[in-house]
């Protein structure tokens, strides 16, 4: 891991991994969120057997 991070800073790209890694990030934090609503908004109309 350390030598992945000492690369990226002499490539100096370090800047536009953590932005692609936030995004793909927050892209599935988002994906996960909205699921979860779905499920709860949704799943409230059975009733247990």
């Amino acid at each position: 891991m350390l030598e992945i991070l000492a690369a990226m800073e002499e490539s100096g790209e370090e800047g536009s991994f953590l932005f692609t890694a936030m995004l793909i990030g927050g892209t599935a934090l988002g994906i996960l969120l909205v699921l979860l609503i779905a499920l709860l908004a949704f799943g409230k109309g059975r009733e247990h057997s």
